[in-house]
């Protein structure tokens, strides 16, 4: 156990129990006042059928905000928006200096100036032995290979022995653009014992061992020479390493490279600010474009995940900035699709095909490789680091729970800790020291809303059985002045009597305003029970659906 009273904690409060919206704090210290640290600060994506019209989703951090003085310091990993699109739209509740490595840095800072924070709380640090001192803990950066450039792990020494945070990786020794996994320097960091591996599940049950970025430009490189008219191809704007393979390989098949969407570009703009990106061929404006032979141009778009906005979308729908496809254009999805993204991802699929464009998905990897480390790979970072314990984290449920086996099977403890379970460190095995109630919080606009508010839910409830608002005028003596009207929204106009819905709806409101005794008509709210039952009843009897009712009595004084 720990010594005195102090314990070591772990707490996932987004990106364990689910892929996306990463947060993880740990800490040391006496419980309740232990002195944190934060490690990323993501987001997830919205989706139509149960998050409709929000713009975001980020962790709930309720718990961070109440311990904001504990804080000493914010932690990012990598410029995915998993693990940074949140920083802006929360630093100001939080107030602790943010560390991330120069190219991550770059986009942190971008988003903060977004989102009207100040860039130069973000610091740019450097990597190993280069240490930050937070309190009782004391922080460095490991370079660790992924799908974007400079991810990293994260070596934390505490006064209970050393953890290392893993972030994001795979075992990638050519990665093409980013740092090569370097098993000489975890092997190194880890020779004097670490006490947890908080370690990526993504992968878990892939059995084939993780392949190099390097071993699909080829294949990429014969597609587009193969390609008899324009090439576009698409993935996520943040895989830096992708771009690289897929614009040198449209060099290669004599094709001039087009830049299409706002991250794209803003990627490829800030991987050559910083200077990771170097060899990246000129690319040529849409106007330009416009003028060359199809054969001669590929473009470079956002939209590999069904985005509707994105480049992808529009082209799919026939024009994005004056360029059209048309039969005999081939459309290349170098990325996997995040599950829940499939229907998004099908519908441009399709929209492409009835446009005559050839499209050519991930064909089994041909064209593709994943950024995470496959089972393989995760029982090789487990070997090199010889942890006393492994704490799985980002992955969905069953994904922490095969990891844990994995650790079993090879004779190392773990557990399965979900987004709100902390965890005690402390001792020899990992326990659960408390439930801290957390969920999502929805960016709507420019308003954070709480997951359990009721607005989604009242959005969806809309959406799924039509709206009905009822107005009623009652004078100063609590006469009806006329009759209640309906406007309806989202319901059929005409019900199974062959009547106008709305004229059924508003004739058995009056007949009930023309009977109801002063008392009722006195009662507000006993009127708008009334009013509401009576129009979901006739609309229920009319059209089979219950809508959503508001009632609006408007009294004279």
């Amino acid at each position: 156990m720990s010594k005195g009273s102090d314990r070591l904690i772990y707490l996932p409060l987004g990106g364990a129990g689910e892929i996306g919206m990463n947060a993880y704090v740990y800490g040391y210290g006496k419980p309740g006042s232990e002195r944190l640290i934060v490690v990323d600060l993501g987001v997830t994506f919205p989706d139509m059928d149960t998050t409709p019209g929000v713009d975001l989703i980020l962790p709930d951090i309720t718990w961070l905000k109440e311990r904001r003085a504990q804080i000493d310091g914010i932690f990012i990993t990598h410029a995915h928006e998993d693990h940074v699109g949140a920083i802006g739209h929360y630093w100001d509740q939080l107030g602790a200096p943010v560390y991330a490595r120069p190219f991550t840095a770059n986009i942190a800072k971008r988003k903060m100036v977004e989102n009207g924070q100040p860039e130069g709380a973000v610091n740019v640090v450097g990597v190993y032995p280069e240490v930050i001192k937070c309190g009782p803990l004391s922080v460095s950066y490991l370079p660790i290979s992924h799908s974007i450039p400079e991810s990293a792990g994260l070596l934390i020494d505490t006064p209970e022995g050393r953890i290392l945070h893993s972030g994001d990786f795979k075992i990638d020794l050519t990665p093409g653009v980013g740092d090569p996994f370097d098993p000489e320097l975890w092997a190194e960091v880890s020779k004097d014992g670490v006490k947890a591996l908080v370690c990526d599940s993504t992968n878990v049950f892939s059995d084939a061992p993780g392949r190099s970025e390097m071993t699909i430009g080829p294949a990429i490189a014969q597609m587009m020479k193969d390609a008899s008219g324009m090439v576009v191809a698409t993935t996520f704007a943040s895989n830096i390493a992708r771009l690289k393979t897929l614009a040198l390989a449209a060099v290669e098949a004599d094709r001039s490279v087009v830049l299409l969407g706002r991250a794209m570009r803003r990627m490829v703009e800030a991987a050559t600010e910083v200077g990771i990106l170097k060899g990246f061929p000129p690319v040529v404006s849409p106007e330009d474009a416009l003028q060359m032979p199809r054969e001669n141009v590929m473009l470079l778009v956002t939209g590999s995940q069904g985005e509707r906005r994105a480049a992808s979308a529009q082209l799919a729908n026939g024009n994005y900035m004056g360029i059209k496809l048309k039969e005999g254009d081939t459309f290349l999805f170098s990325s996997k699709t995040i599950p829940g993204n499939e229907r998004g991802v099908i519908r441009i699929m399709n929209q492409l095909s009835e446009l005559g464009v050839d499209v050519i998905d991930d064909d089994g990897g041909k064209y593709h490789v994943s950024g995470h480390a496959n089972k393989p790979d995760i029982e090789a970072l487990h070997e090199i680091v010889k942890p006393q314990m492994v704490i799985p984290m980002h992955g969905e449920h069953r994904h922490l729970r095969e990891h844990v086996k994995l650790a079993n099977k090879h004779g190392r403890t773990g557990i399965v800790a979900v987004n709100g379970m902390m965890i005690d460190l402390s001792g020899n095995t990992p326990t659960v020291a408390e439930y801290i109630e957390t969920g999502r919080t929805y960016l709507d606009g420019t308003a954070k809303i709480g997951q359990f508010d009721g607005i989604v839910r009242d959005r969806i409830r809309m959406a799924l059985n039509g709206h009905v608002i009822i107005t009623l005028i009652v004078d100063e003596n609590d006469e009806p002045l006329g009759d209640p009207w309906v406007e309806l929204n989202g319901l059929a106009e005409v019900g199974g009597s062959g009547a106008a819905l709305v004229d059924v709806i508003e004739q058995d409101l009056s007949q009930f305003i023309n009977r109801a005794n002063a008392k009722t008509l006195r009662d507000d709210v006993k009127l708008e029970k009334e009013l509401k039952t009576i129009a979901r009843r006739t609309t229920q009897g009319e059209i089979g659906k219950k809508p959503e009712v508001m009632v609006i009595v408007s009294r004279l004084s």
